[in-house]
């Protein structure tokens, strides 16, 4: 059975940084892209980082040079380190696995997790 559990989030003041994990088990998780997806109220789900499996890694112009996404292949498990955090940072976390090279879009991601809030206070 696949799963992608998130935890981690939480609230905090602007300026302030969370670490997301996602745990993942029921499949060859290492050949997989990885990536976290962010989902605010009436908008769209959209990628914020990615990672495929050689390492390479992507981000959305908003996060650059504050998010920095990673990895751990014999733990299974990814992370998103998210620093100097803002209000428009707030929304759901998704950790979302796709079994192409690149996964930053909605319809190239087999599997989700449940998601965990972030909430940014200015």
């Amino acid at each position: 059975q696949v799963q992608l559990v998130e935890s981690g989030g939480g609230s905090v003041q602007a300026g302030g940084s969370l670490r997301l994990s996602c745990a993942v088990s029921g499949y060859s998780y290492s050949s997989y892209c990885m990536g976290w997806f962010r989902q605010v109220l009436g908008k769209e789900r959209e990628a914020v980082a990615t990672i495929d499996s050689d390492g390479s890694t992507s981000y959305a112009d908003s996060v650059k040079g504050r998010f920095t996404i990673s990895r751990d292949n014999a733990k299974n498990t990814l992370y998103l380190q998210m620093n100097s955090l803002k209000p428009e940072d707030t929304g759901m976390y998704y950790c979302a696995s796709g079994d192409v090279w690149v996964c930053d879009r909605v319809s190239q991601i087999n599997f989700w997790g449940q998601g965990t809030q972030v909430t940014v206070s200015s």
